[in-house]
């Protein structure tokens, strides 16, 4: 896959079309989440952007059911989270449409 999205893969035929189906923001973390039906693939992509709208880093997940979890309050102070209750702020949706088992991550911010 690395190859395809970095245009080093010389198969023309080969290409992955990056549909967003749902894009949303949480201070300085965007999330996009799509997903390529032709070959029943989700994906989600996780941006942070600074102050001037500048992508800093991204990560991206295929194939996986993430869950986002803010550990911060509105004031930017850190909250306590409990081995019972961790409150996602985000879940993704796409990965259940794969038809298969996928593996399931937590994304803390």
């Amino acid at each position: 896959m690395m190859r395809l999205l970095t245009g080093t893969d010389n198969i023309s035929s080969d290409t992955f079309q990056f549909v967003p189906q749902s894009i949303d923001a949480f201070g300085s973390t965007v999330i996009i989440e799509g997903c390529d039906q032709f070959r029943d693939i989700s994906w989600i992509h996780v941006w942070t952007v600074d102050s001037h709208g500048i992508i800093t880093q991204v990560r991206e997940y295929f194939n996986t059911s993430l869950t986002v979890t803010r550990f911060v309050n509105s004031t930017n102070q850190p909250v306590s989270v409990t081995f019972l209750h961790c409150p996602s702020v985000w879940e993704s949706s796409l990965a259940n449409r794969v038809g298969k088992s996928v593996p399931g991550l937590v994304l803390g911010i």
